[in-house]
């Protein structure tokens, strides 16, 4: 059924202004994102206003490791990992305890507050598992980091031995909208996704998810996993853009538009008000002289670093970028 109420920027800051519950529906979100037609000023107002309520003038920063790379059984059409792509990245098994660490340790220093160890493939193994969690335990140990993983498929007792060794948050992303799944990934399913996120959240991890906007899907969808997620057990949303890799079924796609892309992470934090946005992957190369505009569309996290098969800019440009919006670099998440 159509909104009976028609949203605007100015009756979306009164509801706030009135401390009144902020919950825009579907149509509303896409009366805002067609009245908008790129002049984004307006609308970023209500963005970083509600980002500022939820998080305030901190940012969290988060790193990653790329643990185990390749070979995956998974035909992601965005993935240079899938063993079902022809790309040139180098691939390995879970590395070394001591690897996992060492970087953990380099991440802390360049000023990290998050540090996710990332995996290929469906799922780990018992041995695998076990060799993360020896891991934490001297991350956690060494380290202010909060450790996080993404591991793939979850089952529960995995779940409690990486409770149990200092992992506190767990990271899956949907990647898409559930009506656009099927055109990127056929090897498992989008129910296998959500049940991973319930596993994680019903173990006592706070859960990451979030998506990749650019893989073909609508401004519809884009807003429909944003619903997706908003009723998820999920307190952080990854946002990426695809970075088109060579030997991928999407490796002719084109860019999002930065300005498309802000938009992106302003119709999330519109529909998650009260959830942790940060900008991850792809970033560098869509937005480009627009990233210190991310925290004006509603986020209050970024990564840093490189990523799984592509690289990052320098740490300290992010840095000093945060510190020139007058923000401030916080480990703690609202």
């Amino acid at each position: 059924m159509a909104s009976q109420t028609p949203a605007t920027v100015e009756s979306l800051l009164s509801l706030l202004d009135q401390g009144k519950p902020f919950s825009p529906d579907p149509d509303q979100v896409t009366a805002l994102i067609e009245s908008s037609d790129k002049n984004l000023t307006d609308l970023f107002r209500l963005s970083d206003r509600l980002r500022e309520k939820h998080a305030g003038r901190r940012v969290f920063l988060c790193s990653i490791i790329n643990a185990k790379s390749g070979k995956c059984s998974q035909n992601c059409a965005f993935c240079a990992q899938s063993s079902f792509h022809h790309t040139s990245i180098d691939t390995y098994p879970l590395l070394s305890e001591e690897a996992l660490t060492d970087q953990a340790l380099a991440m802390a220093k360049a000023g990290a507050t998050h540090y996710s160890i990332v995996t290929s493939g469906h799922s780990l193994n018992e041995a695998e598992i076990d060799r993360i969690c020896r891991a934490v335990e001297t991350i956690r140990k060494k380290t202010d980091l909060t450790v996080c993983g993404s591991l793939g498929m979850l089952s529960a007792a995995s779940a409690r031995k990486l409770i149990a060794s200092g992992m506190t948050r767990y990271h899956h992303n949907l990647e898409t909208a559930r009506s656009h799944f099927d055109r990127i990934c056929t090897t498992h399913s989008y129910d296998e996704d959500i049940e991973t996120i319930h596993t994680a959240a019903d173990n006592g991890f706070a859960v990451c998810s979030g998506g990749i906007f650019g893989l073909g899907e609508s401004w519809a969808q884009r807003v429909e996993m944003a619903f997706t997620l908003r009723d998820l057990p999920v307190n952080t949303l990854p946002v990426n853009f695809l970075n088109p890799v060579p030997g991928t079924r999407l490796e002719d796609r084109s860019l999002v538009p930065a300005l498309d892309a802000l938009l992106c992470i302003a119709i999330f934090r519109l529909v998650n008000p009260d959830k942790n946005i940060t900008v991850c992957g792809g970033r560098e190369i869509t937005l480009r002289d627009f990233q210190s505009w991310v925290f004006a569309a509603g986020a209050n996290g970024l990564m840093i670093g490189n990523y799984l098969t592509t690289s990052g800019r320098d740490q300290a440009m992010d840095i000093a970028m945060i510190r020139d919006a007058d923000l401030s670099i916080s480990g703690e998440l609202p």
